[in-house]
């Protein structure tokens, strides 16, 4: 089996996973602690978790609905399953506290906005099935 991610690639990512989004996240804690006020900001970073949820689950609901329709008259759900992997990843984004995420978040759930990162995700996994980086079976 092929690696979907060379060595190097791996390193990188793990670096701005978890190195650099947190110091970030940090930084933005700080300076709007400073600002705002440290209980204003726990009451966000809660607000915004709990929004997250709720509207993740209704999203996700909402696609499981429509790829199911899809199935039922024959079509496969390609753009569903997009959509869900979207809905899921930001889903766990909002659930992790932090300013920074919640946007991402937001922008992978809502279905307006989800469009702008959706396109470029599904060029990434093109390309991926191009180079023979990705492993698919067919049944």
């Amino acid at each position: 089996m092929r690696s979907v991610l060379r060595k190097g690639d791996n390193l990188r990512w793990l670096l701005l996973v978890f190195l650099i989004i947190p110091l970030l996240e940090i930084l933005v804690f700080v300076w709007m602690g400073g600002s705002f006020g440290a209980w204003s900001v726990i009451l966000l970073i809660l607000l915004t978790g709990i929004a997250g949820v709720m509207l993740t689950k209704q999203q996700g609901m909402e696609t499981w609905q429509k790829a199911y329709e899809s199935m039922q008259v024959g079509r496969y759900p390609t753009e569903q399953i997009i959509d869900g992997i979207c809905i899921l990843v930001g889903g766990l984004l909002l659930i992790t506290p932090g300013f920074i995420t919640d946007i991402f978040g937001f922008i992978l759930v809502l279905p307006w906005t989800r469009p702008l990162l959706k396109r470029g995700i599904q060029k990434i996994i093109r390309y991926m099935l191009n180079k023979g980086t990705v492993i698919y079976w067919r049944f």
